[in-house]
């Protein structure tokens, strides 16, 4: 299984499971996940400390990620609706935290 495949995977399942880990894999591996698998890209003007939201004008999705010094990434908050404003105003807390 290739490692982008494994880490959509990953993203998938923790968008599915309550309560899960938080996902990190290496950042080359968690864009090439965002782009291939859910159509998100960067999202100008919602980035903040070390953290960008990625999101899907296609499909709604939304993801923010936190990158690490280390050269990995994380998920921070994921969800549904983007251009809904209330799901906009979550993923502007998750990049204040």
């Amino acid at each position: 299984m290739s490692k982008s495949r494994t880490a959509a995977l990953a993203l998938s399942a923790l968008a599915t499971t309550a309560g899960a880990q938080t996902i990190c894999m290496h950042t080359r591996e968690m864009e090439a996940a965002l782009k291939d698998w859910y159509g998100e890209a960067p999202v100008e003007n919602y980035a903040g400390q070390k953290q960008q939201v990625w999101a899907s004008a296609a499909t709604g999705s939304w993801t923010v990620v936190k990158y690490l010094t280390d050269g990995n990434s994380c998920v921070v908050e994921q969800g549904e609706n983007w251009p809904d404003v209330a799901e906009k105003n979550e993923a502007l807390a998750a990049l204040e935290q």
